[in-house]
């Protein structure tokens, strides 16, 4: 009896179990995963490296494989940094208008445009671990070498336009000893004195055929693979509406000779915020401006319209930056 009583116990608790398993069970049952996505929807695509491109008027040929599998290592690393691409794309909408004139002007190749891409993003506050300051990346002695201004209290090279007008000087120079744009622009990264004692130790005349360290190696093929990106990004996979580019901001001018106790006071005088006057002008390193030889300074003034996005002007600088 005993034994009987003590199996009809255990049969009770396994029901028992079981019923209250059925209680904790949820209404649905999980099932396989399965993807709705063709293989062709997840495919990540390598951009294609062309047989060849122009670069400031000279042809350049990935016939070589060193040269396509270079192109290659960049143009894959500069697709894939979404960021950093985006960003420059933006920024490009607002400078490479006013930038361009000045290359023109300085008779330097438009192309050079890529080389401040290559160098900043764009970005004119952009500064380095080598101290080098700006949108084009200079060296404090190489900027006052070029003519720019550079201590605590002003610093031209984190002016856009004044910086291009530096760096121009310098790649004119480098132009005029090798003759050959790509190798200047490789010179802008090592320096005319390496490159050129690495021209004549290996007896050679362009840049391209160099057995050099990485980043000068890496650096002009840098250069040509923005160059492909923002002449079609669209090609690329970037899809960016017109609204979402930067837009050229306008601004007046006023001299300024004497020095200007407080900028921030000098600011609110005029209607604008420091950070609004120091955005304007990039090359205010402090608040104030000694200004003992009473030099002439240009400060900017933006126009409020273009501080507003609701009644600011929509300037597109290459239609094929914009899918709308």
């Amino acid at each position: 009896m005993k034994r009987y009583a003590s199996l009809l116990l255990a049969v009770m608790a396994l029901a028992a179990t079981g019923d209250a398993s059925a209680q904790l069970k949820p209404e649905y049952q999980l099932k396989p995963a399965s993807s709705t996505l063709s293989p062709s929807h997840l495919a990540i695509t390598n951009p294609e490296v062309p047989s060849s491109m122009s670069f400031a008027g000279k042809t350049i040929s990935f016939d070589r494989i060193d040269m396509a599998e270079r192109m290659d290592r960049e143009l894959t690393a500069i697709v894939y940094g979404q960021t950093s691409m985006l960003l420059c794309l933006k920024r490009a909408n607002r400078y490479f208008g006013p930038l361009e004139k000045i290359l023109r002007d300085q008779g330097v190749p438009t192309d050079f445009l890529y080389l401040a891409c290559t160098e900043s993003v764009l970005d004119p506050l952009a500064y380095s671990s080598a101290k080098a300051a700006g949108m084009w990346q200079l060296l404090a002695e190489t900027a006052r070498q070029y003519g720019l201004e550079v201590n605590d209290e002003v610093d031209e090279r984190y002016d856009p336009e004044r910086s291009t007008v530096a760096a121009c000087k310098y790649l004119k120079a480098a132009y005029n000893k090798y003759g050959d744009w790509p190798t200047a622009a490789a010179s802008y990264n090592a320096g005319m004195g390496r490159i050129s004692g690495e021209l004549s130790k290996q007896g050679q005349k362009s840049s391209f055929d160099l057995y050099i360290n990485q980043e000068t190696s890496r650096y002009v093929f840098r250069i040509l693979a923005y160059k492909l990106i923002m002449e079609n990004p669209k090609a690329y996979g970037y899809r960016l509406k017109r609204s979402q580019l930067y837009q050229p901001v306008r601004y007046t001018e006023e001299q300024v000779t004497t020095s200007v106790a407080s900028w921030v006071d000098w600011a609110k005088q005029r209607g604008l915020t420091y950070a609004q006057l120091r955005d304007a002008n990039p090359w205010m390193r402090s608040t104030k401006l000694t200004n003992a030889s009473g030099k002439t300074y240009r400060v900017r003034i933006p126009k409020s319209d273009d501080l507003s996005r609701s009644r600011r002007r929509t300037i597109l600088y290459n239609p094929k930056w914009a899918v709308d």
